[in-house]
């Protein structure tokens, strides 16, 4: 798969989305362990790069929603969370988790429990987050809820190496969609994961990536 490159002004917010309505979504619809967690709400993202800056994009329409975690580098993956799993290499991977009111988790690690280090602050004030809810916590609601949430990440937030541009970067990723403590708990992959039960933090079912250089 190759992720294309716009130049543009990313702080220019029409420009952003005249570039996302110009993206092909992918959705995240795998549903791995279906009988043990069926319920699948609807998923996708869309995803280009300026060089400096990576625009992510997940679109979320669900039925249960809720945001409970308060910090950055909570248990955000117990609220209704999204997720970006990237690695540049084999050495271990980032995972991007980020609440559907924009509190985010960073990390690196070699493995789920191994190697573990979290983005300090400073590097998680690099990554800004733009979503259509409050960023008011909630309890969870229940109803015809839809929410979006954009990523924009700079080459820098990759903060275990020392890149300068996502171009040319060939690296894997997987994206999720999970609320482990919601009413109906869920967890959905862009690409299959074989597993007997539900672990997002599995890099041997990542699929490569391109990032278009021009």
């Amino acid at each position: 798969m190759n992720v294309r490159k716009i130049l543009l002004d990313t702080e220019n917010f029409a420009a952003v989305d005249q570039a996302f309505a110009e993206i092909e979504t992918q959705p995240i619809a795998c549903c791995n362990w279906p009988e043990k967690f069926p319920y699948t709400p609807k998923v996708a993202y869309k995803m280009f790069h300026t060089g400096e800056h990576l625009l992510l994009r997940f679109e979320v329409e669900e039925r249960y929603t809720a945001a409970r975690v308060t910090e950055d580098n909570g248990a955000v993956w117990t609220d209704s969370c999204v997720e970006f799993f990237v690695t540049p290499d084999d050495t271990g991977f980032y995972n991007f988790e980020i609440t559907c009111i924009g509190r985010l988790l960073l990390g690196w690690r070699k493995s789920r429990n191994e190697g573990v280090v979290h983005a300090t602050p400073e590097v998680l004030a690099t990554i800004t987050r733009y979503t259509t809810l409050p960023e008011e916590p909630f309890e969870e609601r229940e109803g015809d809820n839809r929410w979006v949430v954009t990523l924009k990440i700079p080459i820098t937030a990759l903060f275990r190496h020392h890149l300068t541009t996502w171009d040319g970067a060939q690296m894997r990723m997987n994206l999720y969609k999970c609320g482990d403590n919601l009413s109906h708990p869920h967890f959905l992959s862009w690409r299959p994961i074989i597993t007997e039960s539900p672990d997002f933090h599995r890099p041997e079912f990542f699929e490569t990536v391109v990032f278009e250089a021009k």
